[in-house]
């Protein structure tokens, strides 16, 4: 028998809608898309981002404060382990459902709350870049600037958003229950937002103010997991050089140096595209035979069957 293909997917915080109705309904779309990779023989992880989420659960902890002099400001840390966990019980409700309305009974599903070390003396936390909640005005964003010492930037001619410290991940705590799980043929949903971000003080785990950007997080998870593909999905079929421009280019089939050449050029945007290449990248040249995969959802099987996409290798 053909060994399964293991697939990490690392799903866009932004792709999971900005309120709890909208997740519901974008979480059943998705779950078809990746049902659609176990069908064809896939062994998936799903690695997913929480911008949007994070910059939620902060704000209400923010109110919840402000209300309440008692209660003490959260951690950005203890935000991110709210939003893995929630975005989690959506995710993994809705796959459940899609393997059984397809009759598939032998697959489980669970959620991995997920910690992962950063070092405390990454450069990452003295320049935030990270953009977490929320689209805002110009003036929405000088507003929270002035209330709550944000830093405050604008996000590829999208509007503005706070941004955060953004360390690289470094190690995931818990791979070894993860790779259990994988290996006995559960679907994982880990590393969620990148993972709860800490640093080691001797035995304990702290708890770091920053987020940790998934696309990175979800390259560390695939290498660990020995994963033949890293599927990066985006708002875009393919990447792009020369994008928005008269000569621009849609991406196909790349090898790690052409993708390397276009990053030195300059053609992919810091927050948003830059990171999928980077870590799509770093995956693709870790160990020949590996391939990163960047695309839209619905396109995801299509990729991995070569049809689409933009697929970075050696």
């Amino acid at each position: 028998m053909e060994k399964k293909k293991r697939i990490v997917i690392a799903l866009g915080g932004n792709a999971l809608g900005n309120t709890l109705p909208e997740q519901m309904k974008a979480v059943k779309i998705t779950s078809r898309a990746i049902v659609d990779l176990i069908q064809e023989g896939c062994e998936v992880v799903v690695a997913h981002g929480n911008g949007p989420q994070v910059g939620m659960v902060n704000n209400a902890m923010i109110a919840l404060t402000h209300e309440d002099p008692q209660q003490p400001n959260t951690p950005l840390s203890v935000c991110v382990a709210m939003s893995q966990a929630y975005i989690g019980y959506d995710l993994q409700n809705a796959l459940r459902e899609e393997l059984l309305n397809r009759g598939i009974t032998d697959i489980p599903v669970a959620t991995m709350i997920t910690q992962v070390r950063v070092d405390p003396d990454d450069p990452a936390f003295g320049h935030p870049s990270k953009p977490i909640g929320r689209f805002m005005t110009k003036e929405q964003a000088d507003l929270m600037a002035e209330k709550y010492d944000y830093i405050m930037k604008e996000d590829a001619g999208r509007g503005y958003r706070r941004v955060v410290a953004s360390p690289k991940p470094q190690e995931i705590v818990e791979i070894g229950t993860i790779r259990n799980m994988v290996d006995s043929g559960d679907v994982v949903i880990a590393c969620g937002g990148g993972g709860i971000p800490v640093t080691r003080q001797g035995n304990h785990l702290k708890g770091a103010s920053a987020v940790i950007d998934k696309d990175f997080a979800s390259c560390l998870l695939a290498k660990e997991l020995d994963a033949d593909f890293l599927i990066i999905l985006t708002a875009v079929e393919k990447a792009a050089i020369n994008y928005g421009k008269p000569d621009e280019k849609w991406l196909g089939d790349i090898t790690v140096d052409e993708a390397k050449q276009y990053i030195d050029e300059g053609h992919f945007a810091a927050g948003s595209m830059l990171p999928k290449v980077q870590a799509a990248v770093e995956f693709a040249e870790s160990k020949p035979g590996r391939q990163a995969l960047i695309t839209l959802l619905e396109k995801a099987k299509d990729g991995i069957l070569g049809k689409t996409g933009t697929r970075i290798h050696l």
